[in-house]
């Protein structure tokens, strides 16, 4: 029997693990039938008998980004994420991680095993910083010791001509003190895999060698920049962990807490923010100009004012709700678009892009493993990439 008359041939499939796949996806019947160009009463009737063909569930698999074994078994796995879930939703934990996350997740753990091997191999030791700190410590203490490890203090961002490029120096510090940075709004390469932000914001992958943090591109760039100080803060706790971040405050855990204290001392200090609302109190700007001299989302500033008593906290959660509400119409952003390998470039970060590079070009890693860990095809794809990296292929 060929292999076209064994995808067309009838097959049946536990119809609670069809239905499984869909929701796995969050997608409802119609638009799961759309997506696969049949009628809704098809997808219903599979998730009922569990009667398709073999073409069938591979389509279906391709479509719920779901692994083609899985349709295959007698019950729905239990998917459980492979580091520590921070993420909750109305004081509630997060009951079930989408395939967008799984991957993106995934895939930053193949790049980091082989970061790791690649200092390792290449003689490096184990950073220092990574675990320094404990949930004990003062966060004023923290913060400032980790603005001195990654040398950037609020002038810096502040001079910074767009949010833009006060995010890239942030990154560019951060990668400089050893943290691997990766920042995408979509799955890999593929443009029509956009992440959710409610989802999660970011995630950090604790590690001696090679600690990574992923940023969630979707988001705006103020909210960016504090995910990466809050993420940071969890490397130098050693805690690897998701998050979602839907307030700046987080009341639910404790490292979550402590991780936000940080991240807001860190990128808005109390003594400046004093010194600064002292001279832009009077004016009717007064937010967002604090906004552009920390280079931070009003979200946080309004915290930070609450935090120095600035704002009562009737007026802090009143304004926190309208802010929240003008972001979600007016400042979420998308990413991709654009140059190509510029965005190549921020998706895998600029250390671990240069790294694999130089290993390929210098014979150490195979063409199909770099090739797998960019997220690429072709060897002209890698060559322009290197060349737009400043290697000379």
């Amino acid at each position: 029997m060929g292999y076209g008359e064994l995808v067309a041939m009838k097959i049946v499939l536990q119809p609670e693990l069809l239905r499984w796949t869909r929701e796995r996806a969050a997608m409802h019947v119609e638009e799961l039938a759309k997506k696969l160009a049949i009628k809704p009463e098809r997808v219903r009737h599979w998730e009922r008998t569990g009667e398709l063909s073999g073409s069938q569930a591979e389509r279906l698999a391709k479509a719920t980004h779901t692994p083609l074994g899985y349709l295959y078994l007698d019950a729905p796995p239990d998917e459980q994420l492979p580091i520590p879930d921070f993420r909750t939703v109305g004081g509630a934990e997060v009951a079930r991680p989408s395939p967008d996350l799984l991957d993106v997740l995934d895939d930053a753990l193949r790049r980091q095993d082989w970061f790791r091997d690649y200092l390792i191999s290449s003689g490096e030791t184990a950073l220092a910083f990574v675990g320094s700190v404990d949930l004990d410590d003062q966060p004023e203490t923290t913060a400032a010791t980790i603005r001195a490890a990654i040398r950037l203090e609020t002038q810096q961002r502040s001079a910074a001509r767009t949010w833009e490029d006060a995010l890239r120096l942030q990154v560019e510090r951060i990668e400089d003190s050893g943290v691997l940075i990766m920042r995408s709004g979509i799955v890999g390469n593929n443009t029509h895999r956009p992440l959710s932000v409610e989802e999660f914001r970011g995630f950090a992958l604790s590690d001696r060698y090679a600690p990574l943090v992923f940023i969630n591109g979707r988001d705006s760039k103020g909210a960016q920049m504090f995910t990466l100080a809050h993420e940071l803060v969890h490397i130098w706790l050693g805690m690897s962990g998701v998050s979602n971040l839907k307030q700046t405050y987080a009341p639910a855990r404790r490292a979550e807490r402590f991780c936000n204290r940080v991240a807001a001392e860190m990128l808005v200090p109390k003594a400046e923010l004093r010194a600064q609302w002292r001279a832009v109190r009077d004016l009717p700007t007064a937010l967002a100009g604090l906004t552009r001299h920390f280079k931070v989302s009003s979200l946080v500033l309004l915290r930070r004012l609450h935090d120095i008593d600035i704002l009562s906290d009737d007026e802090f959660q009143r304004r926190y709700r309208e802010e929240e509400e003008r972001f979600r119409e007016t400042e979420a952003q998308t990413s991709g678009g654009g140059d190509f390998y510029r965005t190549e470039k921020t998706r895998t970060g600029t250390r671990f892009a240069r790294a694999l590079i130089e290993s390929t070009l210098e014979g150490r890693t195979p063409y199909r493993e770099a090739f797998q860990l960019l997220g690429i095809r072709k060897v002209g794809t890698f060559h322009e990439f290197a060349r737009a990296m400043d290697f000379a292929v």
